[in-house]
């Protein structure tokens, strides 16, 4: 038996009584991941990125492990739930336009502390200041650099259309922006290399393009080094106090770690390893995070169908966003219909052994989406359901 026809029985097992649709979050995949981010990291403190993981009840369980620090937020929304759920450093990822949540935070004490900003634009902060409606609280800043590797005098772009802010001395102008404005403080500076984080570089069955996505990462880890170094000392020539410097993501862990510059890491895809993450050459790690289908139909020999799955990832729309039929090994989507809306029909000899009622297993192509799908995780470890957490779906958040 293979080890993956092995974790089909146990998942089989341990959900025997639970009707699908169902998702699950094995454990012991989920702690080794937690332990490889941490080794890859070498010593600096990863901030667990919230978008990937949405529950609670695993991001305390991360939090609690050493090696990890903080919470990289999506949304202002979240970022005040979340503060108010007891966790004290969460770093907002993204600019808001939240104008309720900026007046809920000037307004709190304890909310102003716990939560850190993006900026990387003066009219931010103008829409702060309008929105706080007698709020005074001082508001924690965080610049974004724009990581994006630029060629020929900047015709040509690699990375995501993120922050305006490219340059050191951006960056440097932006942070005596703020110094200049009362009610604000700046405290970090941020900069994710998606590019490098995001993108496999061997992806099966195509060489040429694995070996091109290799070269431009090496380049632009070279690039983004030196420039970032800059960026943040120009910034600390303004703000000497500034406490973190958070770069990476689960793709670059182990390269970001490395510059001096930069003292936290951010990941949190890592944890639950979408099958995005399986076209790397850096580091592997094991599927964590599963959801079910059950079989509803026998059209025909070698033909199951099962209930629903269409659920796509975000991003540029393609075939590397869908889920992918996992376990058991072997089945494949009609090449004319795909995973459905209700219905997914799934090709293949295995198809032959299930029977109406069988759980067919699939991996979704990105991490915290899946939360989005179902209200609850069931936790499993070896062949049991350990717990049963809520997802932020099931505790009536769906912030994005």
């Amino acid at each position: 038996m293979t080890a993956r026809a092995t974790d089909r029985a146990r998942y089989d097992r341990a959900t025997a009584h639970l009707e699908a649709p169902v998702a699950i979050v094995d454990l012991d995949a989920f702690d080794a991941n937690a332990a490889d981010l941490v080794r890859r990291a070498g010593g600096k403190p990863i901030r667990v990125a919230s978008k990937s993981v949405r529950c609670r009840g695993l991001l305390e369980r991360v939090l609690a492990r050493e090696g990890f620090a903080g919470i990289m937020s999506f949304t202002l929304a979240e970022s005040l739930w979340l503060a108010r759920s007891g966790f004290d450093d969460i770093l907002l990822a993204y600019p808001s336009a939240d104008r309720q949540a900026y007046a809920e935070l000037t307004s709190d004490p304890k909310l102003a502390s716990a939560v850190t900003v993006m900026i990387d634009d003066p009219a931010q902060l103008h829409l702060i200041d309008d929105a706080r409606d007698g709020g005074r609280e001082e508001v924690r800043v965080c610049l974004e650099l724009d990581t994006s590797l630029r060629l020929l005098g900047g015709r040509i772009r690699v990375g995501a259309l993120r922050s305006p802010l490219h340059s050191p001395a951006q960056l440097a102008e932006m942070a005596r922006v703020v110094a200049r404005r009362p009610g604000f403080r700046l405290v970090g500076v941020m900069g994710y290399e998606g590019h490098i984080a995001g993108v496999g570089d061997s992806v099966a069955g195509r060489p040429l393009r694995s070996r091109a996505v290799r070269l431009m990462q090496a380049a632009a880890r070279r690039e983004l080094a030196e420039r970032r170094a800059e960026a943040v000392r120009a910034v600390r020539a303004v703000a000497p106090d500034l406490e973190f410097v958070n770069g990476g993501g689960t793709g670059s862990v182990q390269h970001t770690a490395t510059e001096d510059a930069v003292t936290e890491i951010a990941a949190g895809s890592g944890l639950y390893v979408p099958r995005l993450f399986d076209n790397y050459s850096s580091f592997s790690g094991r599927p964590a995070a599963l959801f079910a289908q059950p079989v509803v139909r026998r059209p025909g020999v070698g033909v199951v169908t099962v209930l629903g799955g269409g659920y796509p990832a975000s991003g540029a729309a393609g075939t590397d966003r869908l889920p992918v039929p996992y376990l058991p090994e072997g089945l494949r989507y009609d090449a004319q219909e795909g995973p459905g809306e209700v219905q997914t029909p799934l090709l293949g000899t295995p198809a032959d052994d299930l029977l109406i009622g069988d759980k067919v297993w699939f991996r979704h192509a990105k991490a915290g989406e899946l939360c989005e799908r179902f209200e609850e995780l069931h936790l499993i470890q070896g062949e049991t359901v350990t717990a049963t957490v809520p997802t932020y779906r099931g505790e009536g958040r769906t912030f994005l």
